[in-house]
């Protein structure tokens, strides 16, 4: 086995988690480049590759996978810079795409809904209909598609989205369509309803198939870019991309299928969460992910992360199946500043990879989360790549925050801290708490490159007991993106009442559906005997808007005893998720699913002896830093020489290369067996903690 590379472009950092052929893993970090993030893609494997003196081109040779995470798409929509796109749909229909669900969602927000992606005068209207049993009404009309077509030109689009009415009853429209258009328009991006999303509900299949033309011109560029200067370096491996549902998936079908990596970035982490986890026997983690732009909380409950269908980008609905993942603007670049009420807010703007934190010294003025964990005396001045300028950290927070809010310097610092602290407990709170969840349930997971400098205080706000610091926190979707299995989403609406089922057609409808998903892992080489099915059905009581997916019970093929499973099934998840159900009560079966995953190696979780708990081996010094409000001499250790059975008590700083752990005065750390970071309040006894932790899981 060669060389396997996590990357992770971040808004401020590309992270890079490189595991070696025997197996020993080491973490990189480079300054994203936001012009041309493939500059700071090789960046960072061209520093792995000095580390292991050989030139890029000669270590390459061994590279065997590398597994990348992006957030080009992401950006794309956010910042509303993807490509021109048209939209194709149904006569009568041109507005629905726009019109959206016809309710302000954001009731108090004078500017929703958020810009169009496909303005109106780029959405074409043509003459054809099939009915909701699949039956052409009205045949298409090709001399509205090359009108259409004509139009597109003269606007200068670069891609089209085609969504017909009940197109997935019968796709022969669409299909005929794209043929027109990629003979009108060479070269153009085409996306059909039928292939991204062909389920019911017309706005959400309008949304997200628009959303793969919109950022599939973008993607496609970068991944060209990418595969051929990997092509020119002689990579001679697998290239695999992330995806929002958190599964891998080959570039050609990324690149067919770009509104899968809408936010591919944070989708590593709950699998990384899951691993390291396991370790312990939890299976109910929170994970959170603190980089320099955002904040990302995953709930884990039983060892599966949450998956939705409700998803959305920049306020457009993406109804492909995409991990549930809350995200804040909430990071080390987050900027504090003072509304017009005098109150002292953190974010959501941040100050990125360029210029930066005021103390990055690469221009910037704005004082941010890292410039104030800078002047607490939490970091030190000297970093992997730059040298932290202090007395412009001091300066940006004296100037924007202390004089206007009659504070000095170091009280400023320490409230632009319980700020962000307050907004990610209150995120953790959305993730769990909205949904029914305990957090004093579930061992909070901890990473990103400035997670672990806040997470003593925001499990003491949210009185988790437990803190899990993975060694390679600083890169944890990285890691994840290792541990991720190849994955492919499938969907069919089959809306009938349980009364009215043919379990002959549900089981053909599942047979086509695996023969897709298996031919598609086939071509990403992989092996039948690594491919899992598994099926699931989108069930509501009748007279419902929203729909619950549950497990499709199908060992003993599709028989009447397998719909009562089912059914039965719907009715506990359905008490599970509203708190309420109603046995008895007419039912009705929406969509039919089928999730294929090719399995991947997984590395194997390395125990190591205990060497006692005095921790004074990896003691460094000390330096002054703010707890309990004030200065007092803190004792520094090295993380990476701490050993399983240490346990460094509050207060105390653990300095690792990438990253730095935080142990507040009323906490204690201690290395674990598999040499990650377990945090607790002082008092509570770790054995004990862990025993409850996993038998409320197992229960």
């Amino acid at each position: 086995m060669g060389i396997r590379i996590g990357v992770d472009v971040g808004g401020t950092f590309t992270d890079f988690l490189v595991r070696d052929e025997e197996g020993s893993s080491r973490v990189y970090k480079t300054s994203t480049t936001p012009g041309d993030p493939t500059i700071g893609f090789f960046n960072g494997l061209e520093k792995a590759a000095t580390a292991d003196g050989q030139t890029l081109k000669e270590w390459l040779r061994r590279v065997e996978t590398i597994v990348h995470g992006t957030t080009i798409t992401t950006n794309a929509v956010l910042t509303g810079e993807g490509a021109v796109t048209g939209f194709v749909t149904t006569e009568g229909f041109r507005d629905v795409l726009n019109m959206r669900r016809g309710i302000k969602e954001q009731q108090f927000d004078n500017h929703a809904p958020p810009p169009q992606l496909v303005p109106r005068r780029r959405i074409a209207a043509v003459r054809e209909r099939v009915s909701s049993e699949g039956e052409v009404v009205t045949p298409l009309d090709e001399s509205d598609i090359r009108s259409a077509a004509e139009l597109f030109r003269g606007q200068g689009v670069e891609a089209v989205a085609v969504s017909y009415l009940w197109s997935f009853r019968n796709d022969r429209h669409e299909r005929r369509t794209k043929e027109i258009l990629e003979q009108e328009l060479p070269g153009v991006y085409v996306s059909l309803s039928t292939e991204v999303l062909p389920q019911i509900r017309v706005y959400e299949r309008h949304s997200t198939t628009v959303l793969n033309s919109y950022v599939g011109p973008v993607l496609n560029r970068y991944l060209s870019r990418l595969r051929q200067r990997l092509d020119d370096l002689g990579f001679g491996g697998t290239l695999l991309i992330m995806q929002s549902n958190g599964g891998v998936m080959s570039p050609e079908v990324a690149q067919r299928f770009a509104s899968n990596t809408l936010l591919s970035g944070p989708a590593g982490a709950p699998q990384a969460g899951i691993h390291y986890g396991s370790v312990h026997g939890f299976r109910n983690l929170i994970t959170v992910d603190m980089g320099g732009t955002s904040f990302d909380v995953a709930l884990i409950r039983n060892g599966l992360p949450g998956v939705t269908t409700e998803g959305s980008i920049g306020g457009h609905r993406v109804a492909s199946p995409i991990l549930d993942i809350h995200t804040v603007g909430s990071g080390g670049g987050s900027i504090a500043w003072i509304d017009a009420g005098g109150l002292l807010n953190v974010g959501p703007k941040s100050a990125g990879a360029v210029p930066g934190p005021a103390c990055y010294g690469r221009g910037g003025v704005l004082p941010t989360v890292t410039d104030a964990n800078y002047v607490l005396g939490y970091l030190d001045s000297a970093g992997d790549e730059l040298t932290l300028d202090g007395e412009a950290a001091q300066e940006a927070i004296a100037q924007h925050v202390g004089q206007p809010l009659g504070l000095d310097t170091v009280e400023a610092a320490y409230g632009i801290y319980q700020v962000v602290n307050a907004n990610m407990a209150a995120a953790i709170s959305v993730a769990s708490v909205q949904r029914g969840y305990d957090p004093r349930e579930f061992v909070l997971v901890v990473a990103g490159g400035v997670g672990p400098l806040h997470a003593g205080a925001i499990a003491r706000d949210l009185e988790i007991p437990l803190i899990l610091i993975p060694r390679e926190s600083s890169v944890f979707c990285a890691a994840g993106m290792l541990l991720s299995d190849l994955k492919h989403d499938y969907v069919h609406t089959y809306a009938r009442e349980f009364a009215a089922v043919d379990l002959d057609a549900i089981a053909q409808i599942y047979r086509d559906i695996a023969g897709r998903a298996m031919r598609t892992l086939e071509s990403e080489n992989v092996s039948s005997r690594q491919v899992v099915l598994e099926y699931s059905a989108d069930l509501r009581y009748v007279g419902q808007f929203n729909e619950v997916e549950v497990p499709a019970f199908h060992d003993g093929g599709f028989t009447p005893a397998a719909l009562e499973a089912l059914e039965a099934a719907f009715h506990r998840r359905h008490d599970d998720l509203y708190g309420y159900s109603t046995p008895g009560s007419p039912i009705e079966i929406i969509n039919l699913r089928v999730s294929a995953r090719g399995l991947t190696g997984k590395p194997t979780v390395e125990r190591v002896e205990a060497r006692g708990a005095d921790p004074s081996e990896a003691r460094t010094g000390s330096r002054k830093a703010w707890f309990s409000g004030a200065f007092s001499e803190t004792p520094v250790y090295d993380g990476q020489r701490l050993v399983h059975g240490n346990v460094v008590p509050g207060p105390a700083i653990v300095v690792l290369p990438t990253t730095t752990i935080l142990v507040p005065s009323d906490f204690e750390l201690v290395c674990d067996a598999a040499n990650n970071y377990l945090m607790h309040r002082k008092g509570s006894d770790l054995k004990v903690l862990a025993g409850q932790l996993t038998e409320e899981a197992a229960a």
